[in-house]
């Protein structure tokens, strides 16, 4: 199978990329990134040379990209986005653009393409706030923050298309990521590498907001089932099956890392800041889904990962965009 991905030079692309590769060795990838500051080429070094593989530079809004992107491939791996729910209450507009606009051109192109599966990886996020119990796929989408609201109405074509032309699409919603090649901008990394710094790390309001955490590896795991043996038309949640507050995970890594609480600083609360997300897995695993890592064991092979693999992350947070957003969104603190 000669398979396209989108956004393969970022966080859960580029775990993709390369455990699809090492667990399929007939297979093809065709990568197509437009290397925004979240797409690292550093992510997918080590399959660079793999012949399997091929790195396409260009824009998922751009149709004649897409078009030649999608040439002789039998299905898609939709990944590319823009992600990053901070970013996105600061301006929304790249956010309509890429995850909205992008997808429409994309499920267009895999139509007349006439790809066998079209795989298109959404998030939690689209069923908003859920203050008990487990939200499925059957449930209706309330998102609250403009990133949220952009993955709901890319979901919401995916099923047009299913619908209308019986494109054969295949949604997943997965819950909060975690593991290596994170952009330093998310919580986990943020905060691991600002205290191998010895730096401060901001957390949001009272700090109890619910998050369910899933290892990448598990992630592409479960979107490489889906995307083979998902039924057409279905969407799949992927949870991680760990649970806890957002200072609960803060405390959490500062034992494993070993630094003082006076590295943690109380910031004002994101505007619009969900309470709790939690996802029933129960339609993944009839699929027949299984987590191999627990969240002890991949918190602490994250965290190795950061403290082996500075070359990969200080080059990143010392970018001078990097920078300005940092300086940006945490006046307060002292500057990374």
């Amino acid at each position: 199978m000669r398979l396209l991905v989108t956004g393969g030079l970022g966080f859960i692309g580029s775990n993709f990329v390369r455990g699809y590769l090492s667990r399929h060795p007939r297979d093809e990838i065709v990568n197509l990134d437009l290397r925004t500051y979240a797409g690292n080429p550093a992510s997918v070094a080590e399959v660079k040379s793999d012949r399997r593989y091929r790195e396409i530079r260009g824009d998922i809004a751009d149709p004649r990209a897409v078009e030649r992107a999608m040439r002789g491939v039998d299905a898609v791996a939709h990944f590319a986005a823009e992600s990053h729910v901070d970013r996105s209450i600061e301006d929304s507009s790249a956010f309509l653009r890429t995850n909205v606009l992008g997808t429409r051109v994309l499920l267009e192109q895999a139509l007349r393409a006439r790809v066998k599966r079209f795989l298109h990886v959404s998030t939690d996020e689209v069923y908003g706030s859920v203050p008990r119990g487990f939200s499925r796929e059957t449930d209706a989408l309330e998102p609250n923050s403009p990133y949220a609201a952009s993955k709901a109405a890319s979901d919401l074509l995916a099923r047009a298309y299913w619908k209308t032309h019986g494109l054969p699409v295949l949604v997943t919603r997965a819950s909060n990521n975690y593991g290596p090649f994170q952009h330093p901008e998310k919580a986990v990394p943020l905060m691991i590498t600002n205290w191998l710094d010895g730096l401060p790390y901001p957390l949001y309001g009272d700090g109890l907001n619910v998050r369910d955490w899933l290892f990448v590896e598990d992630h592409v795991r479960a979107l490489e089932l889906v995307l083979r043996s998902g039924c057409p038309g279905e969407i799949y949640n992927v949870g991680g099956g760990f649970s806890a507050t957002n200072r609960g995970l803060v405390e959490t890594v500062r034992e494993i890392l070993g630094v003082p609480a006076s590295l943690i600083r109380r910031v004002p609360d994101r505007k619009g800041h969900d309470r709790r997300y939690a996802v029933d897995c129960g339609k993944l695993r009839r699929l027949g889904f299984r987590h191999e890592v627990s969240f002890k064991e991949g918190l602490s092979r994250t965290v190795d990962w950061y403290r082996n693999r500075r070359d990969w992350w200080e080059r990143v947070k010392n970018e001078p965009s990097f920078r300005r957003y940092y300086r940006r969104q945490y006046r307060n603190l002292k500057s990374a």
